[in-house]
């Protein structure tokens, strides 16, 4: 069976907690989280931070925290820190990356969202891709539109990331790209034009979760995404008990279309990464 990694993104920067009390907020609720994911089937932890008043945080010390628990509890799991917008100064949203998680998340355009305008100015993003480079960082570049993909073309040209980036497709933010299948192939085949050696992933929003992993999966994805930061329930009648619920999910999709759970060994080899310490 091929493996898929499984990526849970535990939090978000979305204010969620009121919404469903399993959202990991502290630190050590981050860790823990992570840890239970880990045990049903992820192999890639995507984290944002909060501030004591749950506001988005880009302060090194929670992503320390959060890194140093992982690290600890979940052997070889591939760390990914966000550099997203939401509620943060664009100044500081690469200042964890002294860090040197595995991975950051990079956007390479601005896009419009539910009630802002997610900015990612050309100076911004590649500001973010030159700290990534200088500290040995792999960027995932986040898809919301088809021409981030050039933008991601252009990186690789001025020689801040290599021809082999992995890539997420977004899908499903109110105001942004729609989650409609057509529209995910129209985007994976600019994708293998303009960057034939990338690999790939996709993550549908809400309750477009499952539909875009199933569409994802049919296109031989090499992984797929999940978590609390994306949907916080499992039903329209039913909020999700934890981010290990929705990755229990998602290993059922991926044995419904004859794959696997990616081991970390497994899911750094497909992503270009080094083996753990």
């Amino acid at each position: 069976m091929t493996p898929a990694v499984i990526a849970v993104a535990i939090t978000g920067s979305v204010p969620r907690k009121k919404d469903n009390p399993a959202v990991p907020v502290t630190p050590a609720e981050q860790v823990e989280s992570t840890h239970q994911a880990y045990e049903a089937g992820a192999s890639l932890v995507h984290i944002h931070v909060r501030n004591p008043d749950e506001s988005p945080s880009s302060d090194p010390a929670l992503f320390a925290r959060v890194q140093e628990g992982v690290l600890k509890h979940c052997p070889g799991m591939i760390v990914q820190f966000s550099t997203g917008g939401r509620g943060r100064d664009p100044a500081s949203r690469g200042n964890a990356l002294v860090l040197r998680p595995d991975m950051a998340s990079l956007s390479t355009g601005s896009v419009n969202f539910p009630a802002i305008v997610y900015e990612n100015g050309a100076a911004l993003v590649t500001d973010l891709a030159t700290r990534m480079a200088a500290h040995g960082v792999r960027p995932e570049i986040e898809i919301f539109d088809l021409s981030h993909i050039h933008g991601a073309r252009r990186l690789v040209e001025a020689g801040l990331m290599d021809e082999r980036p992995h890539v997420q497709f977004v899908m499903g933010v109110r105001n942004a790209m729609p989650a409609e299948e057509h529209l995910l192939a129209i985007l994976l085949g600019e994708l293998r034009r303009v960057l034939p050696k990338a690999t790939w992933t996709a993550a549908g929003i809400g309750a477009n979760q499952m539909r875009v992993i199933e569409w994802a999966l049919r296109r031989g994805a090499d992984g797929v995404r999940t978590g609390l930061e994306d949907n916080i329930r499992v039903s329209r009648d039913r909020l999700a008990s934890s981010n290990a619920e929705l990755v229990r999910l998602a290993t059922a999709a991926l044995d419904r279309h004859g794959r696997r759970a990616a081991t970390p060994m497994e899911a750094r080899r497909m992503l270009g990464l080094a083996a753990a310490d």
